[in-house]
């Protein structure tokens, strides 16, 4: 008899270092990854928490994004996801997943890096869902560079900066308007935001930039009864690993669990904190490390 806990215990078998190194060009494919990444495809089984919730999600394609989205609707949400247009492929398979779950899912191929798209964003989902009840600011650029901070060059760091800060800044601007009390806001940072890694220093910058937004905007939006929070994933095996980083054979080995995580993993915590039983919350950073303090 298969064992009801297996999928929460930590020590269930997963995928663990050493994985075959393996390098692609960003954003890079999941069918392409070995292994390939589990977003809950087969194991997330919702309850109904957020039925008929209104989601718009950024890097809804593929890693956390996906793995969100799958959960989103299944607990009963209806879904706009953003993506770049080279992942159209991969949004297909998104898309397929929250329709398959009864829900309707729309995948907008664009570069957030731009004001305008931002604000025709949030636009087209108030249009296409009647309106819009959780914002998930997820998606976000790195890009490894071991060589020192002279080797960061002024486009990179700007391509950091606009995905992961400036995207979400104008997102948050232009969807305040049409959130009520109850809704929520949540975002991605990263336990980079609290222990960068060298090779990662413009990018840890941003992710340490989001824990303070994060952190001002639920005390600024608390009177309004929005809540905002956000999640922060260690190791994650999503396509921004092979497409960004020098080496994937020891990723995630510096986990107190001694691996990266799924992300089926991340999406619970999402979905904790976007429902009604997170009601008490806000300006909260949930650490998703596998142990590895913030």
């Amino acid at each position: 008899m298969t064992d009801p806990r297996g999928d929460q215990d930590p020590a269930a078998p997963r995928p663990r270092p050493p994985q075959p190194e393996q390098a692609q060009r960003h954003p890079g494919s999941t069918p392409r990854m070995d292994p390939e990444p589990d977003h809950g495809e087969e194991s997330y089984r919702g309850r109904g928490l957020l039925r008929d919730r209104r989601v718009l999600l950024t890097g809804g394609d593929s890693g956390i994004g996906r793995a969100v989205a799958v959960a989103f609707a299944r607990e009963g949400a209806d879904i706009v996801f953003a993506h770049l247009p080279e992942e159209r492929d991969e949004a297909r398979t998104t898309l397929r997943l929250i329709t398959e779950a009864g829900r309707t899912g729309v995948a907008v191929p664009c570069d957030i890096r731009d004001e305008e798209v931002c604000r025709e964003l949030v636009a087209r989902t108030v249009a296409e869902l009647g309106g819009l009840d959780l914002l998930v600011n997820n998606a976000a650029y790195q890009m490894s560079q071991p060589d020192g901070i002279e080797a960061i060059s002024t486009e990179q760091f700007d391509r950091v900066m606009r995905t992961n800060l400036y995207a979400m800044f104008w997102l948050c601007r232009e969807a305040r308007p049409h959130l009520r009390a109850g809704s929520s806001i949540i975002n991605t940072t990263s336990v980079q935001g609290f222990q960068p890694s060298p090779h990662l220093l413009d990018y840890a910058m941003s992710k340490g930039a989001i824990v303070t937004f994060t952190h001002g905007l639920a005390q600024m939006l608390a009177d309004d009864g929005i809540r905002v929070n956000a999640v922060a994933p260690g190791p994650v095996w999503t396509p921004l690993i092979p497409s960004t980083m020098p080496s994937t054979e020891e990723f995630g080995a510096q986990s107190p669990l001694g691996r990266a995580a799924q992300p089926a993993e991340l999406a619970p915590a999402y979905v904790f904190l976007a429902s009604d039983q997170a009601s008490y919350i806000t300006g909260e950073i949930m650490n998703v490390t596998g142990g590895q303090p913030l």
